[in-house]
């Protein structure tokens, strides 16, 4: 198993990823342009304080999660790659990634199932409405086919996502609710069922 340890251009990608930008509307927002942006993800350079400090409130990130390289685990993001056909869905597991999940956190105190939700802009509401109510949210479940956990082990949070080739893992530096809480424009709650040891 390859464990990454993943560089700030690697952070700022997966965070603009993640909230849902290309990275030319990421460069409109910092009124930079679209080869700065791709200049930094492939780490050929570094934004400035100013523009660091716009990522981080554009992004919902800190700039000390996009500029730590130390060993300190809640600082990184741990990538990790997986063979999904390794896995079997058993027991209370209702997909592989649950099992996968099950399998790295075995010892864990609670692992939550979430569910995930697009936030949408005023805009997106209203077209969302006028078009059919739930396009916009089937549009991004249909992008983005990871699963995702929330994990709670020794009085800490780690928030888990799982695709078919990996497991990327995050500590969590201040605790969230598992009911419901938001990254970026990504509202998660906690799956109406279960999945613990047996």
């Amino acid at each position: 198993m390859e464990v990454i340890i993943m560089t700030v251009g690697e952070k700022l990608k997966e965070a603009r990823r993640g909230v849902g930008f290309s990275q030319e509307q990421l460069a409109e927002k910092l009124c930079v342009s679209r080869q700065a942006v791709t200049k930094w993800e492939s780490d050929k350079g570094m934004p400035d304080i100013g523009n660091l400090k716009a990522i981080a409130t554009l992004l919902n990130i800190s700039i000390d999660y996009l500029l730590d390289n130390d060993s300190n685990i809640d600082k990184l993001v741990i990538k990790e790659s997986i063979n999904l056909d390794d896995f079997i869905k058993s027991g209370r597991c209702r997909c592989k990634q649950d099992a996968v999940v099950l399998n790295k956190f075995n010892d864990a105190d609670f692992i939550y199932p979430l569910m995930r939700k697009k936030k949408l802009t005023p805009i997106e509401n209203v077209l969302d409405f006028i078009t059919q109510p739930g396009i916009f949210d089937i549009a991004y479940q249909l992008k983005d086919r990871n699963e995702y956990y929330l994990i709670e082990k020794e009085n800490q949070q780690y928030f888990v996502s799982v695709s078919k080739e990996f497991i990327e893992t995050r500590q969590l530096s201040s605790k969230v609710n598992p009911k419901k809480f938001a990254v970026g424009d990504i509202e998660y709650k906690k799956a109406p069922y279960e999945l613990l040891k047996e």
